[in-house]
């Protein structure tokens, strides 16, 4: 199949491209710079130029595509709200040339999109359009465009992670070490659901080869992390001490990371295990939160 995939050079991405050459698929991915195109050359797929922000630009380089991935998004969490619309406005237009084709689409979303605030672990069957958080712009367009006809499959999200990255933790590591402190909320009892990037990566290829139009699937290894070992674990990596705060005093403390701090996001993946017969392989969330290293942020 000829694949078109956003982000293709990203954390996400880039190991995508890797599943899907490697799985005799032909790949054509955005990227923004010229480096990126030669680094996506150079990995045996074709390079289209432009950006989020204009995608009119490069929606002809989907039109001899078999199906799109899309893993693109602007990581610029003080700006989330702006960039869900952003997200919801890229899948509109790309959703625009697959109408009427059996062509799939895969987007990306939040496990947190299947929270329906009963206290257990968000699930695959559940969307809330009227869900607070702002990442419900890409299920709610996706929704539009399966109605119109597009076969639109999501993939929702936890933590994803190796040694250099670990989702919004990638802030708050950083945060921690400008706080000189590990910060949670009451007894950290709020959880955060996790896998391994490769497994990520692997699953959105079973979702392209294997899933179904309307599904969404999680894209979850570990359902539940607690906030408390999360910040132990980066408390003993930095050399700082590890402190609950009350929950009035998380936005002082953590900035925009509050709205994540102080929720539960735990979230269950065990009906896409099943599904797509995806068994994560990877290592979890606090082993690679061991395993990093801590001096990059003493600079």
């Amino acid at each position: 199949m000829r694949i078109f995939v956003t982000g293709a050079t990203g954390f996400i991405g880039s190991r995508v491209v890797s599943n899907l050459l490697a799985g005799g698929h032909q790949v054509t991915g955005l990227v923004r710079s010229e480096e990126a195109a030669r680094k996506l050359s150079d990995a045996g797929a074709t390079p289209q130029r432009g950006t989020l922000e204009d995608p009119q630009s490069w929606l002809s380089g989907i039109e001899n595509c078999d199906a799109v991935i899309h893993t693109a998004f602007d990581h610029d969490f003080s700006q989330f709200a702006a960039n869900c619309e952003k997200d919801r406005r890229v899948i509109a237009a790309i959703g625009s040339v697959l109408k009427g084709t059996s062509r799939p689409l895969i987007i990306t979303s939040g496990t947190a999109m299947g929270d329906d605030d009963s206290g257990q672990p968000a699930r695959e069957d559940f969307f809330n359009p009227a869900n607070p958080n702002p990442r419900r712009a890409s299920e709610l367009e996706g929704n539009i465009q399966l109605a119109a006809g597009v076969d639109v499959r999501v993939v929702r999200l936890p933590q994803v992670h190796n040694t250099e990255r670990q989702g919004l933790l990638s802030y708050y590591t950083p945060l921690a070490q400008q706080k000189g402190m590990a910060a949670y909320i009451g007894e950290g009892e709020n959880g955060w659901c996790a896998a391994h990037v490769d497994d990520v990566a692997r699953l959105y290829v079973n979702v392209l080869e294997q899933g179904e139009s309307g599904k969404r699937y999680h894209a979850v290894a570990e359902e539940s992390i607690s906030a408390r070992q999360i910040a132990e674990v980066v408390a003993e990596g930095l050399g700082v001490p590890c402190v609950s705060l009350k929950a009035e005093q998380a936005e002082a403390h953590f900035g925009w990371f509050a709205l994540f701090a102080t929720h539960d996001l735990r979230a269950s993946g065990e009906w896409t295990r099943l599904q797509l017969n995806w068994q994560p392989q990877g290592p979890g969330l606090l082993d690679d939160l061991r395993d990093m290293d801590y001096s990059v942020f003493a600079k």
